[in-house]
């Protein structure tokens, strides 16, 4: 059988309505990123989504929504004894491609060369309806924790 161990951000005390995933499994030297979203899990609030009312959807702002998903994966991958740039695969979910634009300048701020491999897919949507990306991520982190 395999070891698998647990990873969460700091943050992270909740979960997200009791669903039953881990937000990180490291196996090995391998982590293992569920689709992290822009939730703040100090307030288990999504980042960038206001205003929103029975008859409105709410305003996105979407480079708000790129850093929180980010940080929330920065978080994870500290919590693993790791850094962002132990990350070989980021794969991007995103509601609209017009939101997608906005990750290019923010990826330089949380990436470095080489930049982990990625494949962006639009979909129609995410399981919350103020979400408008989510990132699943693999890392190879060692034996550093």
């Amino acid at each position: 059988m395999v070891e698998k161990e647990l990873i969460t951000g700091p943050a992270y005390t909740k979960g997200l309505g009791g669903r039953v995933w881990s937000p990180g499994i490291k196996v090995g030297p391998w982590l293992f990123l569920s689709g992290v979203t822009a939730v703040d899990y100090k307030t288990m609030k999504t980042v960038g989504a206001t205003g929103a009312t029975s008859m409105t959807p709410p305003k996105i702002d979407p480079e708000a929504q790129w850093r929180q998903v980010l940080n929330n994966i920065k978080d994870i991958m500290e919590s693993a004894g790791g850094s962002m740039a132990d990350i070989v695969m980021a794969n991007v979910f995103v509601t609209d491609m017009q939101y997608y634009a906005h990750y290019q300048h923010i990826r330089s701020e949380y990436f470095t060369p080489p930049y982990p491999v990625c494949t962006a897919v639009a979909v129609r949507d995410l399981v919350h309806p103020d979400w408008i990306l989510e990132i699943e991520a693999i890392a190879y982190i060692g034996d550093k924790k």
